[in-house]
Order: structure tokens, then C-alpha cells, then sequence
């Protein structure tokens, strides 16, 4: 007697995605660009969010590179728009579920944390670095992505910002570790 098998979803062919020559109609393409209109919302509200970060930091040294990723933020937003030039399309923020998560959260530890306490500083220092980490993660795909895509010009704009979100995690790590964490330490709640 003669078994049947069923075929269930896993065993069914699937369809090969169509080839194309052309980069720009590319779902490489596509995705490229969706993460590009991620990390334009992502830092055109992280400039937002800085100033009152700074404001919230009780040390100078912290406030000092708040301000300074302040304005390197802004320079990440115009290479961007020289991003988006250089491939012919138009820059468009798309919002950012990630940095929108990394935002509140920040906030939440600016209120979560007494003012004026070295305890805060660890705080937003933590949240600072998580929000770079996003950035160097982010920066890099779309950096190999241009690459493989051959926006040579896109490479070079966004590899500038991605060593720029990597100084910044620097300064972050060698303000925590030269002294903020360690005064927190000894902070009673």
C-alpha cells in the first residue's frame, strides 16, 4: 500500500527573488535606504535631546562633551543630507523605534536620579553610551552597505561619522572610568 506525503509550508519550493542589474532597484537598495531614513530621524532627535542631557550632568567634563556631541550631532545630520544627495534621493526622517526607546529611556534616568549627584552622571553616561553603540552599529551597516552598493561617496561621509560615534563612546568610557563612576560609588541614595 502506498503512503502520501503531505507537504507541509517548510517542504513547499519557494520562489528565487528576482535578479536585477540595476543597484538602485535592489532590495539591498531598499533596505539601505529605509536604515538611512532610520539614522536621519535617529539624530535629528538625539540633537533635541542633548541639550537637556547636558543640563541634567553635574560635572563640567561631562557637560563639556555633551555640548561638543551636540554639535558633532548636527554635522551628522548635514552628512547625511549628503548622503541622501549623493545617491539622488531625498532626505527623509523616518522614525526610529530604537533611538526613540534609548531617548526615553535616558530621560527616565534623569528623573529616576537625584540632581546634582556624581550617580546621575554614571546614569547618563550609560544611556549616552548606549545611544552611541546604536550609532556605531548603524553607521557601520550603512557604511559596508554603500560600499557593496558602490555609493563611494556615501562610504567616505559615513565613515566619518561612524569614527566620530566612536571618539564620542571613547570620551564617554574615559569620563566614567577617570573618576564619575568611582564618586558614585560612594553616594548614598
Amino acid at each position: 500500500m502506498a503512503t502520501t506525503t503531505k507537504k507541509t509550508p517548510a517542504m513547499a519550493k519557494t520562489k528565487a527573488p528576482e535578479q536585477t542589474t540595476n543597484v538602485q532597484e535592489s532590495a539591498l537598495n531598499e533596505l539601505f535606504l529605509d536604515e538611512l531614513k532610520d539614522i536621519y530621524w535617529a539624530e535629528k532627535h538625539l540633537a533635541k535631546a542633548l541639550p537637556k542631557m547636558a543640563k541634567a550632568a553635574t560635572s563640567d567634563e561631562l557637560r563639556t562633551a555633551i555640548e561638543q556631541h551636540k554639535a558633532e550631532t548636527n554635522n551628522h545630520i548635514n552628512r547625511l543630507e549628503e548622503v541622501f544627495s549623493s545617491i539622488d534621493e531625498k532626505a527623509v526622517a523616518v522614525k526610529c523605534e530604537a533611538m526613540a526607546g534609548l531617548l526615553k529611556e535616558g530621560d527616565e534616568i534623569v528623573e529616576e536620579t537625584e540632581k546634582g549627584s556624581i550617580t546621575r552622571d554614571a546614569g547618563i553616561i550609560s544611556a549616552a553610551q548606549k545611544i552611541e553603540h546604536y550609532e556605531i552599529a548603524s553607521y557601520g551597516t550603512l557604511r559596508t552597505l554603500a560600499g557593496v552598493l558602490g555609493y563611494n561617496d556615501a562610504v567616505e561621509l559615513l565613515e566619518a561619522t561612524l569614527q566620530e560615534e566612536k571618539n564620542c563612546d571613547s570620551l564617554l568610557t574615559q569620563i566614567a572610568e577617570s573618576g564619575v563612576n568611582q564618586s558614585a560609588s560612594t553616594e548614598k541614595e
